[in-house]
């Protein structure tokens, strides 16, 4: 047999896979709609501080109409997430959650670089890509304030539930999200793991 030969029926069988198809996308609902879900509870379950915060040019975002704009976020957040979840109208539900993350990342994260976690190993903070000094000095911050727990504290409770770490707050999160939503815009809710699959197959939408 020769080698295209086989590179012909490995393509023929790589193509039978394509049956699951839809378990990528259900992998990335599945992963998406709790931290939507969640973030848009927590808005509401604060929904004061929420405005106070998008309102707010101090410490805040500094948004016009703050309450009117908590609420779309809140409603992107939960409503949006649970139609992720169950996968109904996905690609609808998808574009105000990546407006969401795009405000997120762009307005609250942008100056605090890409990474979310302050690593000053990383090649995305140490000037190779870009130098971020909050991150760079983030080790000697974290050892003063691992000496002064060990010297006056119960390190080792205090660290039973996992270590420290220094929280860079970078946009790495919101884009990663912003990338899956992306992804699933294009793809839909999923062949065989969506309502919209099965909504689409009885009303014959394409």
């Amino acid at each position: 047999m020769s080698l295209v030969s086989l590179a012909i029926r490995a393509q023929r069988a790589l193509e039978k896979t394509s049956v699951f198809e839809g378990i990528a996308p259900l992998l990335l609902r599945l992963y998406l709609a709790p931290i939507m879900i969640q973030a848009g509870w927590t808005k509401l379950g604060s929904f004061e501080n929420t405005v106070d915060w998008f309102a707010s040019t101090e410490y805040g975002l500094g948004l016009p109409a703050p309450a009117l704009l908590a609420s779309l976020a809140i409603a992107a957040e939960l409503l949006g997430g649970v139609f992720i979840l169950i996968g109904l109208a996905t690609r609808w539900a998808s574009i105000p959650l990546m407006f969401t993350m795009l405000v997120a990342a762009f307005s609250v994260h942008w100056p605090n670089g890409w990474s979310a976690i302050a690593d000053a190993s990383s090649w995305l903070s140490d000037g190779t890509i870009m130098l971020n000094e909050n991150v760079m000095s983030a080790p000697d911050k974290l050892a003063a304030a691992k000496s002064l727990l060990q010297e006056h504290g119960n390190y080792n409770w205090l660290t039973s539930s996992g270590k420290f770490v220094v929280l860079n707050n970078g946009i790495e999160f919101a884009m990663t999200y912003f990338f899956m939503l992306l992804s699933l815009f294009f793809t839909g809710g999923g062949k065989f793991t969506s309502v919209d699959h099965f909504l689409r197959k009885k009303f014959m939408f394409d």
